[in-house]
């Protein structure tokens, strides 16, 4: 086993640059050769080390660092970044604002084989969005890719959202880094399916239509203590719309791949792309709801256009 020095705390604050590579690899030994020198190199100068990613890459990580692995946060993605939206205020920004002074690092891999089409989009959104969150903030986020098992279309996005990209050891700045233009191409129409019914509620309205939904929800087979979580997703999605999106909108409920869906819809638009990731101040007022609901859902996809209003899906799974 590898002796690693004792860390030090840095006698200057870090340099307030955001490094975010994306590393493709193709199999365990590259996964390994890539992430454990990363969590390596930063153990032996004291830097903060998290690692975020599927649980069966989790499992390889901690057994290739050994006892090194008690030094390093280690969080199953698959639990901690289920919704893709809780990742930048919940498992990177919570990690790297805990270490006020120094220079985190962080695996985080919120991409794997296993994402089904209605997260993508999100998950690409999410890559994109965290050049924003930690603009002006040091520190580095290490994206694996696996370029064996994910489609052309999701590398081919991997290069938008990282301004550089590790392949063989090797790193080379992405000629088509462009995080805006793959947060807009992603801001696609929501539909419910056809059939379902649109309620419309009003600030008057907002506790019946709230019990409404929630009874559909259970009806769907949402249970305790996820039908709690449901109302409360509800209950800020209606009240953002009163308040923000023109005072009324309407709401539809429905069962969708082992998940009740519930569709918020509003004239309101959202002009702040980290609306819902951005952590508030202690002692600032209002400004949870669209955190809460990243929160508490599985899955949160938005659609906002000047023209359209604002379409919200939440999913819940069953």
């Amino acid at each position: 086993m590898s002796t690693v020095p004792a860390p030090s705390v840095p006698s200057a604050p870090p340099p307030l640059d955001l490094d975010h590579p994306a590393l493709f690899y193709r199999d365990e030994e590259e996964y390994l050769a890539g992430t454990a020198a990363f969590v390596r190199e930063g153990l032996a100068v004291g830097d903060p080390v998290a690692v975020a990613v599927p649980a069966a890459n989790l499992a390889l990580i901690r057994a290739e660092l050994g006892e090194e692995a008690g030094r390093v946060r280690l969080l199953d993605m698959e639990r901690a970044g289920r919704n893709p939206g809780r990742i930048i205020p919940r498992v990177l920004r919570a990690f790297a604002d805990s270490h006020p002074g120094r220079r985190p690092r962080i695996i985080g891999e919120p991409i794997w084989a296993g994402r089904t089409t209605a997260e993508y989009p999100a998950c690409a959104q999410h890559e994109a969005l965290v050049n924003l969150a930690f603009e002006g903030r040091g520190v580095t986020i290490l994206c694996p890719y696996d370029a064996t098992r994910l489609t052309a279309p999701v590398l081919s996005d991997a290069h938008v959202t990282h301004p550089a990209v590790i392949r063989s050891g090797a790193r080379t700045p992405s000629a088509q880094y462009a995080p805006q233009a793959l947060v807009a191409r992603y801001n696609e129409p929501l539909h419910a399916p056809p059939g379902v019914a649109a309620t419309a509620y009003t600030k008057a309205t907002l506790t019946a239509v709230r019990q409404y939904a929630t009874r559909w929800a259970a009806g769907l087979g949402l249970a305790e203590p996820r039908l709690d979580d449901f109302e409360l997703a509800v209950a800020e999605l209606t009240t953002n719309s009163v308040v923000h999106g023109g005072g009324e909108g309407l709401l539809g409920v429905w069962a969708e791949d082992r998940h009740v869906v519930c569709q918020v819809r509003d004239a309101g638009v959202l002009d702040d792309p980290l609306a819902g990731r951005r952590l508030p101040a202690r002692d600032q007022r209002g400004g949870r709801g669209l955190l809460l609901v990243n929160v508490v859902a599985d899955l949160v996809r938005t659609h906002s256009t000047p023209e359209d209003g604002t379409t919200t899906h939440v999913y819940f799974r069953l």
